[in-house]
């Protein structure tokens, strides 16, 4: 099963004090507004989203269908093919795509551990 490019989406205190905490670890805004309160930084192939006031906790992010980069990957599995292979499998999910639609798309699912885990899938 192919997840796509994973991040890690942090929910931070203050964004202006955790992107200059990130850029001193060698990171670089890649995506993302301050105004908006979220910023991607990218160092290298590792990726951390900073969102101020969006969620609670922080959420292991995978995108089916994007690289590191956010381009469009040629073969990927769908978000809706991910998703029966969890059913099938058994798993919970706490959020569904709608199976007939196409494009983008997102699953929702917790860990044992009580950690999210969000496959969102832009194309």
């Amino acid at each position: 099963m192919k997840l796509g490019a994973f991040s890690i989406s942090l929910s931070v205190k203050d964004l202006r004090v955790s992107k200059e905490f990130y850029e001193n670890l060698g990171f670089q805004v890649f995506a993302g507004d301050l105004e908006k309160n979220y910023l991607i930084m990218k160092n290298e192939d590792a990726l951390v989203g900073l969102f101020q006031g969006m969620f609670e906790n922080n959420i292991l992010t995978f995108n089916p269908g994007w690289d590191t980069n956010a381009n469009t990957l040629k073969n990927y599995d769908d978000v809706r093919e991910i998703q029966k292979h969890l059913k099938n499998k058994g798993l919970k999910l706490e959020r569904e795509t709608d199976e007939t639609s196409t494009g983008p798309g997102s699953v929702v699912l917790i860990d044992p551990d009580g950690n999210t885990i969000l496959l969102d899938q832009h194309v």
